[in-house]
């Protein structure tokens, strides 16, 4: 999903396009379930994926990178209060990306919120006062929907046992991941989440394989994704 370039989110979209792909590493949503499952259930109704710099950060051992977000916590949750959402969860996350114009990756320090009690338009208008407020170029978002649905353009995966310096190894190793996927993103517990279009899920288990993730483990959402900047 797009590398890290001033005034842009997490998932900024690189030259070339993290717009394909988003990796996440979160140690808490995933439970051992069929490689591909549809279900809503036990997703959230949507999730924003964020984050307040708007720096470039080259060296992977910067201390920006240690940051917990925690201001950016309670400002983002407020924002989502006062839309009339209901914020849940929030998942700290460490983001790798390509850049196409460095040649290089970019790394960037970022969270995931849960929310519930929220719409199509309602979740485009709170991402868009995310992204005003905090000079972000786009802020990503995903709605679980059924796999059915009209709407449905994207997946998200979820599988554990993938290491940060690994999605760097990896992502540095294969031009048609830079290219097409772009980056993503990690937290501290080893589960990778991508968010990727429906036409590139086989692309994304073939990344995923390439990471040492057990693709028995992976659980597939379907539903719609956007940035909104």
């Amino acid at each position: 999903m797009t590398t890290p370039h001033p005034r842009r989110s997490r998932l900024r979209l690189p030259a070339t396009g993290l717009a394909a792909l988003v990796l996440v590493i979160t140690g808490t949503r995933i439970t051992h379930a069929s490689p591909v499952d549809d279900g809503c259930r036990t997703a959230p109704a949507a999730e924003v994926f964020a984050t307040d710099n708007t720096s470039v950060v080259t060296d992977p051992d910067d201390p920006r990178l240690r940051t917990r977000l925690t201001r950016f916590d309670h400002e983002v949750r407020a924002i989502i209060r006062a839309h009339g959402a209901r914020p849940a969860a929030s998942t700290l996350l460490d983001g790798v990306f390509w850049s196409g114009e460095l040649k290089r990756a970019t790394y960037e320090r970022s969270r995931e919120f849960d929310v519930e009690r929220i719409g199509r338009d309602g979740l485009h208008h709170v991402a868009g006062v995310i992204a005003e407020q905090y000079g972000q170029e786009a802020v990503l978002t995903f709605r679980c929907l059924p796999r059915t649905s009209p709407e449905t353009d994207a997946v998200e995966i979820e599988v554990p046992g993938v290491r940060v310096g690994g999605l760097r190894e990896a992502l540095v190793a294969d031009p048609e991941a830079r290219e097409r996927l772009g980056g993503g993103s990690v937290t501290l517990d080893g589960t990778l989440v991508l968010v990727a279009p429906v036409a590139d899920l086989s692309l994304a288990r073939g990344f995923t394989a390439s990471l040492g993730a057990d693709w028995g483990e992976a659980r597939v959402r379907y539903g719609d994704r956007e940035f909104v900047g």
